[in-house]
């Protein structure tokens, strides 16, 4: 169990009810997204434990988080994965994430392993960018959870200015998840953050290397 508190403003009963919900925030418009609990939450699910909240207002608020203890020795560290030569590209990539540092680390791998990229950091700047980039756009990379505007709402519209391109989502939720909350087609591409740069690498040359018809998010 690990446990956090602290001695804030805390929270009343109608604010609790809605805390680990994706986009719900009380800050100001632009002071916050709404995705940190909701994504602790989804991390925490997903490795079999459970997370509770007691507050009050006016008198903090103390999480307590409960993962399932580990009764044998872990597996041995996974051995490094070299980026293999076959996994470079030249081809062109709009990518579309809102957190900055993970649209940095994103735009450095695929730029060193030859891809051009062009980056956005909304769902608006990119439809934008579709319209108005002079070349081709051979792949859109996507966030699949957005704050205004999600993944497969960039995708359908992206698609129609760019008929040929294909599409590949990336969320620190499992593919089972967002699927289930209607955020993306069960036969879309998918990958799950954290991101490794040859598992990242290898999705995409498995989405633009697929001869199969591609079918929309």
């Amino acid at each position: 169990m690990i446990a956090v508190s602290d001695t804030g403003i805390g929270m009343d009963g109608s604010v609790q009810e809605h805390l680990f919900e994706p986009f719900y925030t009380t800050k100001e418009p632009g002071k916050g997204t709404g995705l940190g609990l909701a994504t602790v939450y989804g991390v925490v699910k997903q490795s079999g434990g459970s997370i509770c909240v007691y507050s009050e207002a006016g008198h903090g608020t103390s999480f307590k988080v409960f993962l399932p203890r580990v009764e044998s020795a872990g597996d041995a560290a996974t051995p490094f994965e070299p980026i293999l030569p076959g996994l470079r590209g030249a081809e062109t990539i709009l990518l579309v994430e809102d957190q900055p540092e993970v649209r940095s680390v994103v735009e450095k791998i695929l730029t060193r392993h030859g891809y051009s990229v062009v980056a956005a950091d909304n769902g608006a700047e990119a439809l934008h960018t579709a319209t108005t980039y002079p070349g081709r756009i051979d792949l859109l990379i996507s966030d699949a959870v957005m704050p205004g505007m999600s993944g497969r709402d960039v995708a359908t519209r992206f698609l129609r200015t760019r008929p040929e391109a294909r599409e590949l989502y990336m969320s620190g939720y499992t593919d089972d998840s967002v699927v289930r909350q209607g955020i993306i087609n069960h036969s879309a591409a998918f990958i799950q953050k954290p991101l490794t740069p040859a598992r990242l690498l290898r999705k995409i040359r498995e989405v633009l290397d697929a001869d199969a018809p591609r079918e929309s998010a």
